[in-house]
């Protein structure tokens, strides 16, 4: 079978299975495994026994539901590529608007020291890194499943200077300093009674990176109360809200004291990322 054929194939079974963007997976799935160059045309070059057999074992993986990033085991977020896998939160896209609204409030500040809340893959504390010279950042994760691929990810960047700390944010305040130039997080935001609904690709991620308790608010209410406080004076708190979420979000800010409290929609036109800066 050609590199051609088999992306027919892979595209029609994929369709079949539900998938949203066929095409785009079976053409992910054969530049990983075929060495097709990214972005080019599928060729009418022959697949060897190897590449089809590997093929064949990622196209069933794919259409029983298991997400494209965690076959591929690593994933682009702004000019990062990291690992990804069962036990992480894929980053996504929409995430990017966060770190590039943080790293444009930090452009005047010299070696500004960032707290990643639920860092998760690192996206955030990284994706801000290359974006914002001489950022130090200080990645807080919880999960045990998640820290592996949250340190290897920080191990393929070394220039940037990203420590990894294991505490749970609802928690374990007291155990940072103050004087922040930045907060930021991407937390859980799921209502809990909303995540049977979600698509079953989502639901293979852990759901504790998804679960934001009742009402989808509890981890923003946390970061207000107990972490807001740690930021130096003029320093910002920014964190991705799921849809629906920013208002709500805005008044718990508004609530303890942060002022210019704002909203950025991404590049769907969705409100994603609340902000507000301690004076």
């Amino acid at each position: 079978m050609t590199q051609r054929q088999w992306h027919a194939h892979a595209t029609a079974m994929l369709t079949a299975a539900g998938c949203e963007d066929a095409a785009f997976d079976a053409r992910c799935l054969l530049e990983d495994l075929s060495g097709l160059p990214r972005g080019h045309a599928p060729r009418d070059t022959e697949l060897t026994a190897e590449q089809s057999e590997r093929l064949a074992r990622a196209l069933n993986e794919r259409a029983d539901g298991r997400p494209l990033q965690y076959i591929l085991g690593q994933w682009d977020f702004l000019s990062l590529t990291l690992a990804v896998g069962e036990g992480v939160l894929i980053p996504r896209a929409d995430t990017e608007c966060l770190c590039e609204l943080v790293a444009r409030r930090l452009g005047d500040v010299d070696r500004p020291c960032v707290l990643d809340l639920c860092a998760g893959s690192g996206c955030v504390g990284l994706g801000i890194a290359s974006l914002c010279d001489g950022v130090q950042v200080t990645a807080v994760e919880l999960s045990d499943a998640a820290l592996p691929f949250l340190r290897e990810n920080v191990a393929r960047y070394p220039s940037y200077a990203v420590t990894v700390r294991q505490a749970d944010v609802l928690a374990a305040q007291d155990a940072f300093e103050d004087g922040w130039d930045a907060i930021v997080s991407n937390p859980p935001y799921i209502p809990s009674g909303d995540l049977d609904a979600l698509m079953r690709e989502v639901q293979r991620e852990p759901r504790m990176a998804l679960d934001g308790d009742i009402d989808g608010l509890k981890f923003y209410r946390a970061i207000a109360q107990n972490w807001c406080s740690k930021l130096r004076y003029g320093g910002v708190c920014a964190v991705e809200v799921g849809i629906g979420q920013a208002q709500a979000v805005a008044a718990l800010f508004t609530a303890v004291g942060l002022t210019d409290v704002g909203i950025t929609r991404d590049l769907g036109g969705v409100e994603r990322v609340v902000f507000g800066t301690k004076k």
